[in-house]
């Protein structure tokens, strides 16, 4: 039975909206892929969007097979990099993470997360969203529209096992490189998590 999309306010979202310098032209990347309500609040706003279909990545290069067992491979990791985090895009000045970090193994999450670290400007910031459960075995997949400043559209699109228990503790350690990590309560089955690069 399929799940009606949600509206929900986002306060992380807003802080994330609220952060970004629009007196200049900003390069944002957006991991959840292209789509229209995404890229027409961001351009408003004065900023150039780049998008990357991250999950679409991700079934490419680990799918054929037992996906958290592929994501052991170097030589699958190093193709699934390349691909998501092209040298010549960056830097950017802050990132929509969505859900996408919750369906990674620990060394493919670590090199990622670099990643987003050497993209990202110095106090850029990076939007994530993990399902608060951190002992759910299968948790949805969401695709993230955002409806204004303060709130988001979310539409489940699929559920799968995460690849790794998320506590505030292992969010906060995950991102230990980066400048600050902030987390916002809600009711909803959602962890939202406001990250300064």
């Amino acid at each position: 039975m399929a799940v009606p999309p949600q509206t929900r306010v986002s306060p992380a979202l807003q802080q994330f909206v609220r952060s970004l310098d629009t007196t200049r032209e900003l390069r944002l990347l957006d991991l959840g892929g292209a789509n229209s309500a995404n890229i027409q609040f961001m351009t408003q706003l004065g900023t150039r969007l780049y998008s990357e279909d991250f999950f679409a990545t991700l079934e490419d290069c680990f799918g054929d097979g037992d996906y958290y067992e592929n994501q052991r491979d170097p030589a699958r990791i190093d193709s699934f990099l390349i691909q998501t985090f092209s040298e010549q895009r960056g830097p950017f000045d802050g990132a929509l993470v969505w859900d996408c970090l919750q369906f990674l193994r620990p060394s493919l999450l670590e090199k990622t997360v670099d990643h987003l670290h050497r993209i990202l400007e110095p106090g850029a910031h990076l939007l994530a969203y993990f399902y608060a459960d951190d002992r759910s075995t299968v948790v949805p997949q969401y695709n993230f529209k955002i409806n204004d400043e303060n709130g988001i559209v979310v539409t489940q699109r699929g559920e799968m096992p995460p690849g790794q228990p998320f506590s505030n503790r292992n969010i906060e350690r995950l991102f230990e490189d980066f400048s600050s990590t902030k987390f916002f309560l809600s009711r909803d089955s959602m962890r939202e998590v406001l990250v300064r690069r």
